[in-house]
């Protein structure tokens, strides 16, 4: 990663003031910074707000896979498939958009992603990396061995709002430098020989929004502690690049897969399968507003001016839609009028969102056809086995490359070249899956995929861990099958509360 160049509103050059306040180093509770600094922390408070939505994304948390129900339930511009998409992984239990920042640690709690229904949350302590500054007190007190315990260890270990995402994450309380909280940047930083400290102010500006907004991924145990959180930036910030570094991360023992990281085998198609998280910094990085040196904080976290005429970065981290004066973007197109500003905007988005739903789908259609394959029982190609194992390869590289957009926040403005391109080749890459399914079965299957993939694999709308113990809710859909009925089992956990 190259030093940034200075922004068109020269950012880097910029010196910040200095501070030294009442605070011990040591402090994470974000209500213990208003007294100091009551103008950022009074803009921080707005990301309480969960009415406004944008087009394609906003604050209301809605199913991300419901385009049937209105909001709060679903929205217009979701993604029907996740759920199919996801099967046997816990995201296909509930995937909700995200509300502001200072929901993290609620929202976290309440999502059925993690098991409520036992003692155990099923998912590592490494889940809870980006939910607030509670970490460095916990990996300080336990160190290595935090990651692989159970999440549901923590859940009643931290104040809901007062451990939140917030002033801590990014900033030393006693000098309020910037600084980073994060293990995995921390550990790649030292990787490439860079010292947070010795870094120009315009990257770590960037960098304290790239310790969470990135894709990630969890260590298997033999390649160090296990569960521990690593950023899969070695070969680049690229989806290719991500890719091809996770082939030989892993201990994945399947034929065609030998040494790959998996995150799971979907039920249907038997594919080891990658699950993308949020890269919005990999997507930043090498586009327009990255090259140019215009980093996180110049457009979401935009210059106000308070009543008293001071002149503060807003705290409220969001989108600069939702300002209808769009003044993040017209610091530096001052040119351009708001309404020119927000249609160029949602043109990128639309075209983006028009190429991941097709992505989506034909990923889908992979998943089908390599299913129709391996149950097959007519005339197979000489070289069966072989195509089978190819087309699982390019089903878990479409549907990775596919994720790698559909994780990321901004629906391709951060970078709409490589979002496009990303789209496009998921797109051929889940085809050629189906190719050669076709082709492993003598094209026998085809007769089987032709149509709309919609009514041959309905989306998958409800799906939840209680509904997954009804054996009834299991007849539902032609998936279910690849799965096992839940035991019957009451909820353990209500948020933080033992029930």
């Amino acid at each position: 990663m190259g030093l940034l160049l200075s922004g068109c509103t020269d950012v880097g050059e910029l010196t910040p003031p200095v501070y030294k306040t009442k605070l011990p180093a040591e402090e994470i509770r974000n209500s213990a910074f208003k007294e100091e600094f009551p103008l950022q922390y009074n803009t921080y408070l707005r990301n309480d707000e969960t009415q406004v939505m944008t087009e394609y994304n906003g604050s209301v948390n809605y199913n991300k896979h419901n385009n049937v129900d209105p909001l709060p339930e679903g929205y217009k511009h979701a993604q029907p498939y996740l759920k199919n998409l996801w099967l046997g992984y816990p995201f296909s239990y509930e995937y909700r958009s995200a509300r502001g920042h200072t929901y993290a640690v609620e929202d976290f709690l309440k999502i059925d992603r993690i098991n409520r229904y036992d003692e155990k949350g099923g998912l590592p302590n490494t889940c809870w990396n980006c939910k607030g500054p509670k970490m460095l007190e916990w990996v300080k007190a336990q160190g290595e061995d935090f990651w692989a315990k159970d999440v549901n260890t923590m859940r009643d270990q931290l104040d809901i709002k007062d451990h939140t995402i917030g002033c801590a994450n990014c900033h030393a309380p006693d000098t309020m430098e910037l600084r980073l909280y994060s293990v995995p940047l921390q550990d790649y930083l030292k990787s490439q020989g860079k010292d947070f400290a010795q870094l120009p102010r315009n990257e770590k500006r960037a960098l304290v929004c790239g310790q969470c907004h990135v894709e990630y991924y969890f260590l298997d145990k033999s390649f160090g502690p296990a569960k521990k959180p690593k950023f899969p930036w070695d070969n680049g910030f690229n989806p290719g690049d991500m890719f091809t570094y996770y082939q030989n991360q892993g201990e994945c023992q399947v034929k065609g897969f030998e040494g790959n990281f998996v995150d799971w085998t979907h039920p249907v198609s038997k594919t080891p399968m990658l699950k993308a998280q949020h890269p919005e910094y990999e997507n930043w990085v090498n586009g327009t507003h990255g090259a140019a040196g215009v980093v996180c904080a110049d457009c979401h976290m935009a210059y106000v001016r308070t009543d008293d005429k001071k002149k503060i970065s807003s705290h409220w981290w969001t989108s600069p839609l939702k300002d209808p004066e769009m003044r993040a973007c017209r610091q530096c197109h001052s040119d351009k009028t708001p309404e020119f500003l927000k249609e160029r905007v949602l043109f990128t988005q639309k075209k983006t969102f028009d190429q991941l739903l097709i992505a989506q789908d034909v990923s889908v259609k992979a998943h089908e056809a390599v299913r129709l394959a391996l149950e097959y029982t007519g005339e197979k190609a000489p070289n069966y086995e072989d195509l089978i194992i190819q087309a699982q390869q390019m089903i878990r590289k479409g549907q990775f490359f596919w994720d790698y957009v559909s994780a990321e926040n901004s629906v391709g403005f951060h970078n709409p070249a490589k979002a496009l391109d990303t789209l496009a080749s998921s797109q051929q890459y889940s085809q050629k899956a189906v190719d050669l399914a076709g082709e492993a079965t003598r094209f026998g299957i085809s007769k089987n995929l032709a149509g709309d993939i919609k009514q041959i694999v309905p989306p998958i709308l409800k799906h939840s861990r209680k509904l997954q113990q009804d054996p009834e809710h299991m007849k539902t859909h032609q998936w279910f099958k690849y799965l096992p009925v839940l035991p019957a089992a009451n909820q353990v956990w209500d948020v933080q509360k033992r029930l």
